[in-house]
Order: C-alpha cells, then sequence, then structure tokens
C-alpha cells in the first residue's frame, strides 16, 4: 500500500521527470530530491522504465530519447538540427554520436558519427549541443542543405557566430560560418539564393516595395515571392492584391511554391531566366 508520503514522492518523481524530458539519469534525479524509496516504488509500480545501468525513463517518454539513453548515445547532426527547431529538408535516418573511444553495441538503422566533439557534452545530454550537432552537419550533409540549417541556427540566435568563430570549428565547418547569414526567413530562401548567386544582376532579399517586403528583387524589375505553407486564405488574398499593386507599378511578379523549389527547380530556373531575358 502506498503511503501520503510516497504519494507525495512519486508526484515529485513525475513533475521532475517532465522537467527533465521524461528521461534522465538516476544520478540527476537524485541530485532534484528524488529519494531512493520513490524510484523502487516506481519502478515496482511500472511507473518508471530501466533503460540501461543508471538510466530511466518516464512512461510515454519521447522515443528518440529513450533509444540515445538505452544506447548510450547522444542525437546529433540533423537528428538534433531537427529537433533544435532548425529547417532540415532531408534526414535519411536517425543521427547518433558516440565518444572516440566508445565501446560496446550501437544502434542499427542509424548513422553514428564518432568525431571529438568541440564543445563538451554533459552526462546528462541525450541531444549534442548545437555547435557540435552543425559541426558534424557540415561535413555530413550536400552544402546547401547544410547552410539552410547553419543559416536557420543563426536566424533563430541559437547560436553565436562570435563564439562560434572561437571555437576550434574543422575547415567544412569554418567555410559555412563564413558563407552563412542570419537574414533568411526560411530555408527557401536559403536555397533560392545559393541556387541563382551566379547571376551577373544584384539579388536583393526583402526589399519594401508598395507598403510590403518581397522576398527577392532580382535587378530592377523582378519580384520572386516563395509562398510557404501560409499561403492560403486571408493571407493569400492580401498577397494577390499586392502582387497586382506591385504589376501596376511596372514589377514582374513570379511567386514559387514550396514543392516547386524543392522538387521542380529547373523550371522555377527557367522562368526566372526567361523574365530576365
Amino acid at each position: 500500500m502506498i503511503t501520503l508520503k510516497t504519494a507525495r514522492q512519486l508526484e515529485h518523481l513525475a513533475q521532475t521527470f517532465v522537467a527533465l524530458g521524461g528521461v534522465a539519469r538516476t544520478a540527476r534525479l537524485l541530485d532534484e530530491g528524488v529519494s531512493r524509496h520513490a524510484l523502487r516504488t516506481a519502478r515496482d509500480e511500472g511507473l518508471l522504465q530501466p533503460l540501461r545501468r543508471g538510466w530511466v525513463a518516464a512512461p510515454g517518454a519521447d522515443v528518440e530519447l529513450v533509444a540515445a539513453a538505452r544506447w548510450g548515445v547522444v542525437l546529433t547532426c540533423v537528428t538534433a538540427a531537427r529537433r533544435y527547431g532548425l529547417w532540415v529538408l532531408t534526414e535519411d535516418r536517425c543521427h547518433v554520436a558516440c565518444g572516440p573511444h566508445a565501446t560496446g553495441p550501437r544502434p542499427d538503422r542509424a548513422t553514428v558519427h564518432w568525431a571529438r566533439p568541440v564543445v563538451q557534452r554533459d552526462p546528462d545530454d541525450l541531444v549534442d549541443p548545437l555547435p557540435n550537432a552543425l559541426v558534424l552537419v557540415a561535413s555530413c550533409v550536400p552544402h546547401e542543405q547544410a547552410l539552410v540549417i547553419w543559416e536557420s541556427a543563426l536566424r533563430l540566435r541559437l547560436v553565436d557566430p562570435a563564439v562560434l568563430a572561437r571555437t576550434p570549428l574543422p575547415p567544412a565547418a569554418r567555410r559555412l560560418l563564413a558563407e552563412a547569414r542570419p537574414f533568411a526567413d526560411s530555408g527557401l530562401e536559403t536555397l533560392f539564393v545559393v541556387r541563382l548567386r551566379w547571376l551577373p544582376i544584384p539579388i536583393t532579399p526583402q526589399v519594401w516595395l508598395a507598403g510590403r517586403p518581397v522576398d527577392f528583387l532580382i535587378g530592377d524589375r523582378l519580384v520572386v515571392q516563395l509562398d510557404g505553407g501560409h499561403h492560403v486564405g486571408a493571407q493569400r488574398a492580401r498577397d494577390n492584391a499586392h502582387d497586382a499593386e506591385l504589376m501596376l507599378l511596372g514589377y514582374h511578379v513570379i511567386r514559387v511554391g514550396y514543392s516547386e523549389m524543392l522538387e521542380e527547380w529547373p523550371a522555377v530556373q527557367r522562368r526566372i531566366l526567361d523574365a530576365i531575358a
């Protein structure tokens, strides 16, 4: 029978689990004031799941965090980038990192990174610190996809470029740091600039025309608007009205959808080149 005191201890354990993301080291739980008695009772009552020595999870905990704790790895590279809310165009499988001297079995169906981290990992970490993830992204995915992720991190101010500049970055990450800018509102804008920067005419982002900003002004008169999932309903009506106003002012307006950018780029590029010619 669970006493009132034990019930309160279990409530504290549940609250601590929530604060720690549902997966935690038992040492961390003890540091947070959870009693060993509460841990034993929770295990006996099925209120926590032992994962491996020193790690437990709450019922219904994040499956990626559970897997990371069970295997003794941290989520990193594009998987960590996605979890940080960054623009990730493709993620072929879960990406995890092991220490350079780690031993023992490793997860199947995952990309395992062994590089030494540039930022020290905390023993409680199940998701790599973002600088480590960005460094691995730089050497793991194609350049334009990596740049999308880096610019997304800068725009969201999740990393400080000045701090990164003082970090011992490998060459691929150092090049991305020099190239990335914090101004792209979306990954689509990053892709657009990367794919057309060979043009011999200026491509200016976020130009204010007819009372509203446009995504890009190419040369003096070609406006390109990149439409994400927000281009529906009332927003679409406002966008169409703005397009009409721009055309009355002598601008040529091209709208490019999300799927067009990612799946039909050659056709998009031809349309833009035809408008420039």
